[in-house]
């Protein structure tokens, strides 16, 4: 059966996109958007929601046009240098049901043309869940180590993000753990070619990948103090 999700349309789209980034296009090539990239997005989301439940109950598949798992394409520009109204790729992220915005736990997908990816984890935790990750850290390093180094889960994820400079305050310039103590971002990456996403096997493929990251989202989430 051909992959009823993402096909060369969806990529055509978002690269025409990109190089017409106003909303009088936008506006003129609508029912593409529509056809291309929303509705196939909404019906992954739909599909996945009895297999991301096997991984953790605890996590969203809403497949809604607003508020639900699909990222919202309107780029917010209130604050930034780059007035471009629209990303150029499709996010979707299952978030932990506690969770109330993009920094919360989640598993995620990213299709971009030439940056694919599965993700799992936080990105830019606020203080009060970096600090809880971070404590978890220092005092059992050897359950960290031992999700982080896993060998199914290294060979297919990555650690990504972005870390201090120095040592966060209140733990010792010369932890053992200090190079993951001053991440800031709790996060992994698994690329996907833009052929895999194109390919019969890309659903299976992405819960696959899911259910490899699921001991690093439960670490997560415990020391968060969260259900999983």
């Amino acid at each position: 059966m051909a992959n009823r999700y993402f096909t060369q349309d969806t990529f055509d789209f978002l690269t025409a996109l990109a190089a017409n980034n106003r909303r009088e296009w936008f506006d003129e090539h609508k029912p593409d958007y529509e056809a291309m990239v929303r509705t196939p997005a909404l019906n992954f989301i739909s599909d996945i929601s009895t297999d991301l439940a096997m991984i953790s109950p605890h996590f969203l598949a809403l497949p809604r046009k607003a508020g639900g798992a699909l990222m919202r394409i309107n780029r917010d520009i209130r604050f930034g240098r780059d007035k471009r109204p629209f990303k150029t790729n499709i996010g979707i992220q299952f978030r932990h049901e506690t969770g109330k915005d993009v920094h919360a736990p989640g598993f995620y997908l990213h299709i971009e043309p030439g940056d694919c990816f599965v993700g799992a984890g936080l990105w830019r935790p606020d203080m009060h869940a970096l600090g809880k990750i971070r404590d978890a850290i220092a005092d059992k390093g050897n359950a960290w180590l031992a999700v982080r180094d896993d060998t199914v889960f290294s060979r297919t994820f990555a650690l990504a993000g972005d870390s201090l400079t120095h040592a966060p305050r209140g733990y010792a310039k010369d932890h053992p753990m200090l190079t993951d103590l001053k991440r800031k971002d709790f996060l992994v990456l698994s690329p996907l070619t833009d052929a895999a996403v194109r390919a019969k096997g890309f659903y299976s493929n992405v819960v696959e990948r899911f259910a490899q990251s699921a001991p690093f989202m439960g670490y997560l989430c415990k020391a968060l103090e969260l259900p999983f």
